[in-house]
């Protein structure tokens, strides 16, 4: 095998939401909203509990009422935007604005890092004359945050889940990625944090390397193994 294409999940994988705290407190500058510190507390908490900050959990506790959305959610805009906003509305915020207003800074660069070898590997593999595809379970468009970060000059293709209406571990939508990147599967690694969802690539015949679904400080250099893969498989 040689590896002549890498898929990549987004989210946890390549890159990292901000903390609920500091989602919360965007969205309340933005909107001129000023919480006694004891309520902001009470606010982040609940949030984080319930995993409201798309990205942030891979676990969330999504209540019985939206669990057949909640199935769904990546397979169109409109269907991740109402189980992410479901699920903050569990939580008793100031106004009901402020849940659209939190759905709508996740999707802004601003709410999102790479881990710190992220670029370090993408540009590694670019070196190395290996197509790069991001594969993603997501309800919007994430190419400006690639922008914005300098990443996009990596990627050579993106597909993300809601412009196709499937949703990883899905084979159909591995296999529109490997079409669009010209790898054939058993040529191809897929790299996320998911084993379920990105796992879903082994049905094609692609080889499938995890990572851990942390936050970036505690995930220095989980991706650069990928590296060593790539050059393993040509050795």
């Amino acid at each position: 095998m040689t590896i002549k294409g890498v898929l990549f999940d987004f989210s946890g994988t390549l890159l990292r939401i901000e903390t609920t705290e500091s989602w919360l407190r965007a969205v309340l500058a933005e909107a001129g909203t000023v919480l006694p510190e004891p309520e902001f507390r009470r606010c982040a908490q609940e949030l984080e509990y319930v995993g409201a900050l798309p990205g942030g959990t891979p676990s969330p506790r999504v209540p019985d009422h939206l669990r057949d959305i909640w199935a769904v959610r990546d397979e169109s805009a409109d269907n991740h935007r109402i189980a992410y906003t479901g699920l903050s509305g569990v939580v008793d915020l100031p106004h009901p604005g402020l849940h659209d207003a939190l759905y709508n800074r996740h999707m802004t660069p601003p709410a999102w890092g790479p881990y710190p070898d992220t670029a370090a590997v993408l540009a590694g593999l670019r070196e190395r004359g290996i197509r790069v595809g991001v594969l993603s379970n997501i309800g919007w468009d994430l190419r400006p945050v690639f922008r914005e970060h300098g990443l996009d000059q990596y990627v050579d293709t993106y597909v993300l889940s809601y412009e196709h209406g499937i949703q990883k571990p899905d084979p159909r939508l591995f296999g529109i990625a490997l079409e669009q990147l010209g790898v054939a599967p058993e040529d191809a690694l897929m790299v996320g944090d998911d084993r379920h969802a990105d796992g879903g690539a082994a049905q094609l015949g692609c080889a499938v390397h995890f990572v851990d679904h942390l936050p970036a400080h505690e995930r220095p250099g989980q991706l650069l193994p990928v590296l060593g893969l790539v050059d393993g498989s040509a050795g």
